[in-house]
């Protein structure tokens, strides 16, 4: 069971799959005996590929942009999951980093470091990877639906859970709507500032720096 998302230019990552498709490439892949092998065939793929557009494309002004999460399993072997770099270089999860984003990460990374465990149940890395989606469409209007779902479970070897969820896919819409209002109850359950606590001249400073870096990202800032 091998699975593979991809995020930068579309174009290459669909020559990519179609040299994984073809030839010895996808012979050496689908004969392979490690997810670590595999994610070497592709990382392989991806360097035949730059090695024959790199120079077109910067021709026309494009970078040669494209990285691949490759996850899934062999028979006899766990789960794993990797990230292969548009070098055609490769990591894999670790306890310390045990899971892996492409594309734009930075809006809902936060949600999936707050919530996923190794030890967290598939049902609940699901609603968390949906919420974590629902921040990043929220905040960047160049993300949007559909999203494709696909869960693996360890040892089934085929796929059992997928889904395209679009417009007015109602679970999804109910989630994200209570995540939505839970957020906006938790934020008005937390206390108001003590001025008196705050006021020394220490953190005072502290807060104008703060509020300094605030008005250089965010581009407002009001200080009294």
């Amino acid at each position: 069971m091998v699975v593979l998302l991809t995020s930068g230019n579309l174009s290459i990552s669909q020559n990519v799959i179609e040299i994984l498709s073809h030839g010895p490439l996808s012979d050496r892949m689908w004969s392979a005996s490690s997810m670590a092998d595999i994610s070497v065939v592709v990382g392989e793929a991806l360097r035949q590929l730059n090695q024959r557009d790199q120079m077109a494309l910067n021709g026309f002004g494009l970078e040669f942009n494209c990285s691949f999460l490759v996850g899934g399993q062999i028979r006899g072997e766990r789960c794993r999951l990797f990230n292969v770099y548009t070098a055609g270089n490769f990591i894999e999860t670790s306890p310390e980093s045990h899971y892996f984003q492409l594309g734009e990460s930075k809006y809902g990374k936060p949600v999936l470091d707050r919530v996923l465990k190794p030890e967290t149940s598939l049902d609940d890395a699901t609603k968390c990877l949906l919420i974590s989606m629902d921040s990043t469409l929220k905040s960047n209007l160049s993300v949007g639906l559909p999203l494709d779902l696909l869960v693996y479970e360890t040892d089934a070897l085929a796929v059992s859970r997928v889904a395209k969820i679009n417009e007015g896919n109602a679970y999804f819409e109910g989630i994200r709507s209570r995540w939505g209002k839970l957020l906006q109850d938790a934020f008005h359950d937390l206390p108001d500032p003590d001025w008196q606590s705050i006021a020394s001249d220490k953190s005072k400073s502290v807060f104008f720096a703060s509020c300094y870096q605030a008005q250089r990202l965010l581009g407002f800032c009001s200080v009294r």
